[in-house]
Protein backbone atom coordinates (compact mmCIF):
# COMPACT_ATOMS: atom_id res chain seq x y z
CA UNK A 1 0.00 0.00 0.00
CA UNK A 2 1.32 3.62 -0.70
CA UNK A 3 1.62 6.52 1.41
CA UNK A 4 -1.46 7.77 3.13
CA UNK A 5 -4.03 10.01 2.09
CA UNK A 6 -5.68 9.95 5.33
CA UNK A 7 -4.49 9.26 8.58
CA UNK A 8 -7.13 9.23 11.95
CA UNK A 9 -5.54 8.48 15.30
CA UNK A 10 -7.73 8.35 18.22
CA UNK A 11 -10.32 10.56 16.82
CA UNK A 12 -13.96 10.87 19.31
CA UNK A 13 -16.31 13.09 18.60
CA UNK A 14 -19.15 13.87 21.39
CA UNK A 15 -22.25 16.21 21.01
CA UNK A 16 -23.07 17.14 24.89
CA UNK A 17 -22.48 14.01 26.74
CA UNK A 18 -23.34 11.50 24.17
CA UNK A 19 -19.87 10.09 22.30
CA UNK A 20 -21.04 8.97 18.77
CA UNK A 21 -17.39 8.40 17.73
CA UNK A 22 -15.36 6.40 20.44
CA UNK A 23 -11.31 6.52 19.44
CA UNK A 24 -11.24 6.18 15.67
CA UNK A 25 -7.85 4.90 14.39
CA UNK A 26 -7.63 4.92 10.52
CA UNK A 27 -4.68 4.80 7.54
CA UNK A 28 -6.16 5.56 4.30
CA UNK A 29 -3.86 5.21 0.76
CA UNK A 30 -3.37 7.11 -2.04
CA UNK A 31 -5.53 6.10 -5.12
CA UNK A 32 -7.82 3.73 -2.87
CA UNK A 33 -11.53 3.60 -3.15
CA UNK A 34 -12.33 3.40 0.52
CA UNK A 35 -15.54 3.01 1.84
CA UNK A 36 -17.22 3.47 5.56
CA UNK A 37 -19.75 1.03 6.09
CA UNK A 38 -22.71 0.67 9.18
CA UNK A 39 -25.85 1.27 10.09
CA UNK A 40 -27.46 4.67 11.09
CA UNK A 41 -26.21 6.47 13.83
CA UNK A 42 -22.82 4.13 14.12
CA UNK A 43 -20.56 6.96 13.18
CA UNK A 44 -19.39 6.62 9.94
CA UNK A 45 -20.97 9.94 8.67
CA UNK A 46 -19.71 12.17 11.59
CA UNK A 47 -15.87 10.58 10.55
CA UNK A 48 -16.64 11.36 6.96
CA UNK A 49 -17.42 15.42 8.12
CA UNK A 50 -15.09 15.82 10.39
CA UNK A 51 -12.40 14.31 7.73
CA UNK A 52 -13.80 17.25 5.49
CA UNK A 53 -13.72 19.95 8.32
CA UNK A 54 -17.30 20.48 8.50
CA UNK A 55 -17.11 18.86 12.64
CA UNK A 56 -14.09 19.48 14.98
CA UNK A 57 -13.62 16.63 16.66
CA UNK A 58 -13.26 16.32 20.62
CA UNK A 59 -10.14 14.69 20.53
CA UNK A 60 -7.50 13.10 18.70
CA UNK A 61 -5.79 13.90 15.50
CA UNK A 62 -6.50 14.08 11.33
CA UNK A 63 -3.73 14.17 8.83
CA UNK A 64 -4.34 14.56 5.60
CA UNK A 65 -1.13 13.79 3.27
CA UNK A 66 1.07 13.50 6.19
CA UNK A 67 -0.05 17.12 7.50
CA UNK A 68 -2.35 18.07 10.45
CA UNK A 69 -5.28 19.34 9.46
CA UNK A 70 -7.18 18.70 12.92
CA UNK A 71 -8.39 22.22 13.43
CA UNK A 72 -7.98 23.90 9.67
CA UNK A 73 -11.13 24.75 7.98
CA UNK A 74 -12.65 22.73 5.35
CA UNK A 75 -10.94 25.45 2.58
CA UNK A 76 -7.58 24.91 4.09
CA UNK A 77 -8.31 21.08 3.41
CA UNK A 78 -7.60 19.52 -0.15
CA UNK A 79 -10.61 17.16 -0.21
CA UNK A 80 -14.19 18.16 -1.96
CA UNK A 81 -17.49 16.72 -0.74
CA UNK A 82 -20.27 14.81 -2.56
CA UNK A 83 -23.75 14.90 -1.29
CA UNK A 84 -26.87 12.58 -1.95
CA UNK A 85 -28.94 15.99 -2.80
CA UNK A 86 -26.60 17.03 -5.49
CA UNK A 87 -27.07 20.36 -4.53
CA UNK A 88 -26.50 21.65 -8.30
CA UNK A 89 -27.20 25.28 -9.15
CA UNK A 90 -30.68 25.43 -11.46
CA UNK A 91 -30.44 28.19 -13.13
CA UNK A 92 -26.88 27.59 -14.48
CA UNK A 93 -26.16 24.90 -17.36
CA UNK A 94 -23.79 22.03 -15.99
CA UNK A 95 -20.78 23.30 -18.20
CA UNK A 96 -21.14 26.45 -15.65
CA UNK A 97 -22.12 24.65 -12.89
CA UNK A 98 -19.34 22.58 -13.16
CA UNK A 99 -16.67 25.11 -13.49
CA UNK A 100 -17.96 27.26 -10.76
CA UNK A 101 -15.77 26.29 -8.17
CA UNK A 102 -12.59 27.25 -10.91
CA UNK A 103 -14.23 30.67 -10.61
CA UNK A 104 -14.44 31.31 -7.13
CA UNK A 105 -10.46 30.25 -7.24
CA UNK A 106 -9.97 33.14 -9.82
CA UNK A 107 -8.94 30.49 -12.88
CA UNK A 108 -9.19 32.42 -16.38
CA UNK A 109 -12.71 31.74 -17.96
CA UNK A 110 -11.04 29.79 -20.98
CA UNK A 111 -8.96 27.38 -18.85
CA UNK A 112 -11.88 26.77 -16.17
CA UNK A 113 -13.77 26.10 -19.79
CA UNK A 114 -11.32 23.62 -20.85
CA UNK A 115 -10.97 21.67 -17.27
CA UNK A 116 -14.63 21.33 -17.34
CA UNK A 117 -15.21 19.59 -20.95
CA UNK A 118 -12.68 17.36 -19.83
CA UNK A 119 -14.41 16.68 -16.45
CA UNK A 120 -17.43 16.20 -17.98
CA UNK A 121 -16.19 13.54 -20.53
CA UNK A 122 -14.79 11.91 -17.72
CA UNK A 123 -18.29 11.33 -15.74
CA UNK A 124 -19.49 10.31 -19.48
CA UNK A 125 -21.55 13.22 -20.61
CA UNK A 126 -19.79 15.04 -23.39
CA UNK A 127 -22.44 16.57 -25.25
CA UNK A 128 -24.23 17.78 -21.62
CA UNK A 129 -22.61 21.02 -21.06
CA UNK A 130 -25.76 23.67 -22.45
CA UNK A 131 -28.43 21.45 -20.78
CA UNK A 132 -30.05 22.70 -17.05
CA UNK A 133 -29.74 20.34 -14.53
CA UNK A 134 -33.85 20.10 -14.62
CA UNK A 135 -33.39 18.57 -17.72
CA UNK A 136 -31.34 15.53 -16.78
CA UNK A 137 -32.11 11.97 -14.93
CA UNK A 138 -31.19 11.47 -11.48
CA UNK A 139 -28.32 9.54 -12.41
CA UNK A 140 -27.10 11.68 -14.87
CA UNK A 141 -27.47 14.98 -12.14
CA UNK A 142 -25.44 12.46 -9.68
CA UNK A 143 -22.61 12.62 -12.24
CA UNK A 144 -22.88 16.69 -13.05
CA UNK A 145 -22.05 16.93 -9.06
CA UNK A 146 -19.14 14.43 -9.34
CA UNK A 147 -18.11 16.22 -12.18
CA UNK A 148 -17.92 19.78 -9.98
CA UNK A 149 -15.92 17.87 -7.27
CA UNK A 150 -13.26 16.20 -9.57
CA UNK A 151 -12.87 19.24 -11.97
CA UNK A 152 -10.65 20.89 -9.17
CA UNK A 153 -8.15 17.88 -8.69
CA UNK A 154 -9.01 17.59 -4.93
CA UNK A 155 -6.41 15.11 -3.28
CA UNK A 156 -9.36 13.57 -2.06
CA UNK A 157 -13.24 13.22 -2.88
CA UNK A 158 -15.34 12.31 0.05
CA UNK A 159 -18.97 10.94 -1.17
CA UNK A 160 -21.55 11.15 2.19
CA UNK A 161 -24.47 8.35 0.45
CA UNK A 162 -24.32 9.60 -3.00
CA UNK A 163 -26.29 7.46 -4.56
CA UNK A 164 -29.26 7.04 -1.67
CA UNK A 165 -31.71 9.00 -3.91
CA UNK A 166 -31.56 6.53 -7.04
CA UNK A 167 -33.59 3.64 -8.20
CA UNK A 168 -32.07 0.67 -7.57
CA UNK A 169 -31.35 -0.29 -11.22
CA UNK A 170 -30.06 3.22 -11.93
CA UNK A 171 -28.04 2.60 -8.32
CA UNK A 172 -26.30 -0.66 -9.66
CA UNK A 173 -25.07 0.91 -12.83
CA UNK A 174 -23.45 4.17 -10.89
CA UNK A 175 -22.07 1.89 -8.51
CA UNK A 176 -20.03 0.21 -11.29
CA UNK A 177 -19.52 3.60 -13.37
CA UNK A 178 -18.06 5.40 -9.92
CA UNK A 179 -15.42 2.38 -9.42
CA UNK A 180 -14.67 2.88 -13.35
CA UNK A 181 -14.45 6.63 -12.75
CA UNK A 182 -12.22 6.66 -9.72
CA UNK A 183 -9.69 3.69 -11.81
CA UNK A 184 -9.42 6.44 -14.30
CA UNK A 185 -8.86 9.89 -12.03
CA UNK A 186 -6.54 7.82 -9.42
CA UNK A 187 -7.86 9.98 -6.76
CA UNK A 188 -9.04 8.74 -3.68
CA UNK A 189 -12.38 8.36 -3.05
CA UNK A 190 -13.55 7.89 0.89
CA UNK A 191 -17.53 6.89 0.23
CA UNK A 192 -20.36 6.43 3.57
CA UNK A 193 -22.90 4.07 3.02
CA UNK A 194 -25.33 1.85 4.82
CA UNK A 195 -25.94 -0.48 1.98
CA UNK A 196 -23.52 -3.80 2.44
CA UNK A 197 -23.85 -4.76 -1.20
CA UNK A 198 -22.92 -0.75 -2.32
CA UNK A 199 -19.68 -1.33 -0.35
CA UNK A 200 -18.70 -4.91 -1.37
CA UNK A 201 -19.18 -4.06 -5.18
CA UNK A 202 -16.85 -0.86 -5.06
CA UNK A 203 -14.21 -0.79 -2.78
CA UNK A 204 -10.61 -1.69 -2.20
CA UNK A 205 -11.41 -2.50 1.62
CA UNK A 206 -14.13 -1.65 4.11
CA UNK A 207 -13.99 0.07 7.62
CA UNK A 208 -17.14 -1.76 9.14
CA UNK A 209 -18.29 0.99 11.81
CA UNK A 210 -20.95 0.20 15.10
CA UNK A 211 -22.03 2.58 18.34
CA UNK A 212 -18.75 4.48 16.68
CA UNK A 213 -16.27 1.79 16.89
CA UNK A 214 -14.65 0.39 13.64
CA UNK A 215 -15.34 -3.49 14.25
CA UNK A 216 -12.85 -4.28 11.62
CA UNK A 217 -10.85 -2.97 9.01
CA UNK A 218 -10.39 -4.85 5.49
CA UNK A 219 -11.08 -6.31 1.49
CA UNK A 220 -14.62 -7.06 0.98
CA UNK A 221 -13.47 -10.61 0.31
CA UNK A 222 -12.36 -9.93 3.54
CA UNK A 223 -15.03 -8.85 5.29
CA UNK A 224 -17.04 -11.10 3.77
CA UNK A 225 -15.49 -14.73 4.42
CA UNK A 226 -13.57 -13.86 7.35
CA UNK A 227 -15.98 -11.28 9.60
CA UNK A 228 -13.80 -10.60 13.02
CA UNK A 229 -17.25 -10.12 15.24
CA UNK A 230 -20.55 -11.30 15.61
CA UNK A 231 -21.87 -7.83 14.34
CA UNK A 232 -19.54 -7.56 11.02
CA UNK A 233 -20.94 -11.56 10.40
CA UNK A 234 -24.66 -10.54 10.86
CA UNK A 235 -24.12 -6.70 9.32
CA UNK A 236 -22.32 -7.77 6.17
CA UNK A 237 -24.36 -10.00 3.82
CA UNK A 238 -26.41 -12.96 5.81
CA UNK A 239 -24.69 -15.16 7.93
CA UNK A 240 -25.67 -17.90 10.16
CA UNK A 241 -24.50 -17.89 13.48
CA UNK A 242 -24.16 -21.00 15.58
CA UNK A 243 -23.93 -20.67 18.79
CA UNK A 244 -24.04 -22.86 22.34
CA UNK A 245 -25.30 -26.36 22.24
CA UNK A 246 -26.00 -26.26 18.75
CA UNK A 247 -22.37 -25.64 17.62
CA UNK A 248 -21.36 -28.36 19.77
CA UNK A 249 -23.42 -30.53 18.48
CA UNK A 250 -22.89 -30.08 14.87
CA UNK A 251 -19.70 -28.33 14.86
CA UNK A 252 -18.24 -30.57 17.83
CA UNK A 253 -16.76 -27.68 19.62
CA UNK A 254 -17.72 -24.72 21.53
CA UNK A 255 -17.64 -21.66 20.36
CA UNK A 256 -19.51 -19.47 18.09
CA UNK A 257 -19.30 -20.27 14.06
CA UNK A 258 -20.40 -18.34 11.18
CA UNK A 259 -21.77 -19.97 8.04
CA UNK A 260 -22.48 -18.23 4.61
CA UNK A 261 -26.12 -19.32 3.50
CA UNK A 262 -24.58 -19.67 -0.32
CA UNK A 263 -22.18 -22.37 1.27
CA UNK A 264 -25.07 -24.88 2.75
CA UNK A 265 -26.29 -27.53 0.54
CA UNK A 266 -30.05 -28.46 1.17
CA UNK A 267 -30.36 -32.46 0.57
CA UNK A 268 -32.96 -34.92 1.11
CA UNK A 269 -33.28 -35.97 4.78
CA UNK A 270 -31.53 -39.27 5.17
CA UNK A 271 -34.41 -41.34 6.76
CA UNK A 272 -32.07 -44.00 9.08
CA UNK A 273 -29.11 -43.40 10.36
CA UNK A 274 -29.40 -39.79 10.98
CA UNK A 275 -29.12 -37.81 14.23
CA UNK A 276 -29.69 -34.34 15.05
CA UNK A 277 -26.50 -33.05 14.16
CA UNK A 278 -26.79 -34.70 10.46
CA UNK A 279 -23.98 -37.55 11.23
CA UNK A 280 -24.63 -40.10 8.62
CA UNK A 281 -22.20 -43.04 7.53
CA UNK A 282 -22.65 -41.60 4.17
CA UNK A 283 -21.10 -38.17 5.02
CA UNK A 284 -17.00 -37.82 4.88
CA UNK A 285 -17.09 -36.31 9.01
CA UNK A 286 -13.47 -35.44 8.39
CA UNK A 287 -14.65 -32.84 5.57
CA UNK A 288 -18.17 -32.06 5.84
CA UNK A 289 -20.58 -31.08 8.74
CA UNK A 290 -24.33 -31.32 8.24
CA UNK A 291 -27.61 -30.98 10.05
CA UNK A 292 -31.05 -32.20 10.57
CA UNK A 293 -33.92 -29.70 10.12
CA UNK A 294 -37.60 -29.01 9.00
CA UNK A 295 -38.00 -26.08 6.14
CA UNK A 296 -39.91 -23.49 7.83
CA UNK A 297 -40.21 -20.82 5.25
CA UNK A 298 -39.57 -20.41 1.72
CA UNK A 299 -38.98 -16.80 -0.04
CA UNK A 300 -38.67 -17.35 -3.90
CA UNK A 301 -36.14 -14.42 -4.98
CA UNK A 302 -36.30 -15.08 -8.97
CA UNK A 303 -32.20 -16.46 -9.47
CA UNK A 304 -32.75 -18.23 -6.34
CA UNK A 305 -34.68 -19.68 -3.03
CA UNK A 306 -34.24 -19.20 0.57
CA UNK A 307 -34.99 -21.60 2.91
CA UNK A 308 -35.27 -21.16 6.27
CA UNK A 309 -34.14 -24.60 8.33
CA UNK A 310 -34.94 -24.74 12.10
CA UNK A 311 -32.77 -27.65 13.15
CA UNK A 312 -33.08 -30.57 15.56
CA UNK A 313 -30.13 -29.69 17.05
CA UNK A 314 -32.00 -26.43 17.98
CA UNK A 315 -31.47 -23.37 16.34
CA UNK A 316 -32.56 -21.79 12.61
CA UNK A 317 -30.15 -21.66 9.56
CA UNK A 318 -30.75 -20.16 6.58
CA UNK A 319 -29.58 -21.50 3.12
CA UNK A 320 -29.89 -19.99 -0.64
CA UNK A 321 -29.74 -22.27 -3.48
CA UNK A 322 -29.79 -21.24 -7.54
CA UNK A 323 -33.18 -21.95 -9.37
CA UNK A 324 -31.58 -23.85 -12.00
CA UNK A 325 -34.26 -26.05 -12.73
CA UNK A 326 -36.92 -25.17 -10.61
CA UNK A 327 -40.04 -22.66 -10.54
CA UNK A 328 -42.01 -20.62 -7.22
CA UNK A 329 -44.21 -23.02 -7.85
CA UNK A 330 -41.60 -25.86 -6.84
CA UNK A 331 -39.92 -24.65 -4.66
CA UNK A 332 -43.04 -23.66 -2.46
CA UNK A 333 -43.52 -27.40 -2.03
CA UNK A 334 -40.47 -27.10 0.21
CA UNK A 335 -42.44 -25.89 3.13
CA UNK A 336 -42.38 -28.12 5.93
CA UNK A 337 -40.08 -30.96 4.60
CA UNK A 338 -37.46 -32.73 6.30
CA UNK A 339 -34.02 -31.67 4.74
CA UNK A 340 -30.36 -32.39 5.49
CA UNK A 341 -28.15 -29.39 5.71
CA UNK A 342 -24.18 -29.77 4.72
CA UNK A 343 -21.50 -27.21 4.19
CA UNK A 344 -17.42 -27.97 4.20
CA UNK A 345 -15.84 -27.75 7.51
CA UNK A 346 -13.50 -24.73 6.78
CA UNK A 347 -17.19 -22.65 5.35
CA UNK A 348 -18.02 -22.68 8.96
CA UNK A 349 -15.69 -20.18 10.32
CA UNK A 350 -15.06 -19.22 14.23
CA UNK A 351 -15.86 -15.69 15.15
CA UNK A 352 -13.66 -14.72 18.35
CA UNK A 353 -15.28 -15.09 21.92
CA UNK A 354 -17.74 -11.72 22.75
CA UNK A 355 -15.81 -9.82 25.35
Amino acid sequence: MGSNAIRLQGVRKSFGQTEVVSGVDLRIADGEFFSLLGPSGSGKTTVLRMIAGFEEPTGGVIELAGQDVTRRAPFERDVHTVFQDYALFPHMTVLENVAYGLKVRKVAKAERLVRARKALAEVRLDGFGDRRPAQLSGGQRQRVALARALVGRPRVLLLDEPLGALDLKLREQMQTELKAIQREVGITFVFVTHDQEEALTMSDRIAVFHQGRIEQVGTPAEIYERPATPFVASFVGTSNLLEGDTARQIVGAPGTYSIRPEKIRVLAADPVGTDAAGDSAGADAAEYSSAVGTVAEVVYLGDATRLLVDLDAGGRLTAVQQNLDTSSEDVAAYRGSRVRLQWRRRHAFQLPDRP
